[in-house]
């Protein structure tokens, strides 16, 4: 229920952006529709049609190779998407936020990339030229911000042949905002901070994270490269506001202890994607 609930409103978000702004201001972007005015430019395909065929190809696609559940939950997409559409329409009317199309663009990005970023992260996607990213990112890893980019701007690039010179490059800054807010929004709460203590206290520092933080630790061999001195040091993983609770019991501890910190833009396992069990 709760993965329904994020599609439905990341659809919402995306179709807001599309009343709102996209077609108010007459944007270009890439996508499906951008793919079908290329056919028909090119050989004449209604557009209709061709969004109609590819759509269920790629739909084919993703029950094939990213399974049932992946291709149930994009047909919510595929029916949502077009009704609240057209009930935001009816509601807009002919209301403008504003003509300056830099604007139109800049909150266009924000909304797509926050929608299709939360469509995304509960397993699904809006159908059409978003599946292949995701096809791409299950078989060679290849993140999904950067497979829609690339496409998208492909599609834009075909479009100059016949389109707006103009239309075009806002239509690129378009592709990349969204682009970004997506890559940012795939991230929210996977963002953890590993830090590395070097100290002779390791013992107590462990213990301590353990029984004040709630936060599991892992002892490893290192060896001083000066004074060749056989220790261990202490592996954490935290989040970012737990940080400074970390360094301050460190240093009540050891205010000599040396620490290595790096942001993580992912953690998996007990603690953090699967629930803790306690001896």
């Amino acid at each position: 229920m709760k993965k329904i609930l994020f599609i439905l409103a990341g659809n919402t978000l995306y179709a807001l952006a599309v009343a709102l702004f996209v077609l108010p201001g007459h944007l270009i972007t890439g996508g499906t529709t951008g793919l079908a005015l290329v056919a028909n430019y090119h050989a004449g395909i209604p557009i209709a049609g061709f969004v109609a065929v590819f759509n269920l190809l790629m739909f084919l696609l993703g029950l094939f190779i990213l399974g049932k559940a992946f291709a149930v939950t994009t047909l919510i997409s595929s029916f949502y998407y077009p009704l609240v559409l057209g009930q935001l329409q009816r509601m807009i009317g002919d209301f403008v936020i504003t003509e300056d199309k830099m604007l139109a663009t800049i909150f266009a990005g924000l909304l797509i990339g926050g929608g299709i970023g939360l469509v995304i992260r509960s397993g699904a996607s809006t159908g059409g030229m978003d599946i292949p990213p995701l096809v791409l990112n299950k078989k060679f890893r290849l993140p999904v911000s950067v497979g829609m980019y690339a496409f998208d701007c492909l599609i834009l690039l075909f479009q100059m042949l016949f389109a707006d010179k103009e239309q075009i490059l806002y239509g690129l800054l378009l592709v990349l905002i969204y682009t970004v807010v997506l890559d940012k929004v795939l991230l929210i709460g996977g963002n953890q901070m590993q830090v590395k203590i070097i100290s002779k206290q390791f013992e107590e520092i462990s213990r301590q994270i353990q029984q004040k933080m709630d936060r599991g630790t892992t002892l490893f061999e290192i060896e001083g490269g000066y004074s060749r001195n056989e220790s261990y040091a202490v592996l954490a993983v935290v989040s970012g506001r737990e940080l400074s609770k970390l360094n301050e019991l460190v240093m009540k501890i050891d205010d000599q202890a040396f620490m290595i910190i790096n942001q993580v833009s992912e953690v998996k396992g007990r603690g953090f994607t699967i629930q803790k069990k306690y001896k």
